[in-house]
């Protein structure tokens, strides 16, 4: 999945606006990041993202999801992802409300996203196909999305008007 897409270049001096505040193994993405700018290489951004998790329920089903929260990881989402268990996700987390829309270039999987108000309704759910430049948008501002695996949500009897727990959405 991607919402926003950014080249390495982008991404490295996205990363270095936010310097003063990163700490820790950030700083090390930012040095990834630099890296792939300064030999031109694609694979500095190549492997998916270790995040820290949230869980999250949807109505008695456990989610345990990595948040994505700053602009560099919403770029790069699940992609380079080859597997994901089944109760696991990624929650993007934005700024403010507003219309989201993604696609999912360099996404191996499946997946289905729910789009998701801020008190944890869900507004509409869509599924996406790996590897393409299709549009998926929410249908009303949101300022959450929720990616599992194509079907997940289907599965598990959640859709539209359905609410989510934990995490944000206390």
């Amino acid at each position: 999945m991607t919402h926003i897409k950014s080249t390495p270049a982008a991404a490295g001096l996205n990363c270095l606006r936010r310097l003063p505040r990163v700490l820790g193994t950030a700083l090390v993405a930012c040095a990834v990041n630099m890296g792939g700018l300064a030999t031109g290489s694609a694979q500095a951004t190549a492997a998916p993202q270790s995040l820290p998790t949230t869980s999250l329920t949807a109505g008695m089903h456990l989610i345990k999801a990595m948040v994505a929260d700053s602009p560099e990881e919403r770029s790069t989402g699940l992609m380079f992802r080859t597997e994901m268990a089944a109760n696991e996700g990624m929650l993007f987390v934005f700024d403010d409300p507003a219309q989201q829309c993604f696609w999912m270039k360099n996404t191996l999987l499946p997946l289905s996203a729910a789009f998701v108000a801020d008190d944890g309704t869900v507004v509409n759910i869509e599924d996406m196909k790996p590897q393409s430049l299709d549009s998926h948008c929410s249908k009303a501002p949101v300022r959450y999305v929720l990616e599992m695996n194509k079907g997940w949500f289907a599965k598990k009897g959640i859709r539209a008007g359905s609410k989510l727990a934990g995490g944000p959405f206390r």
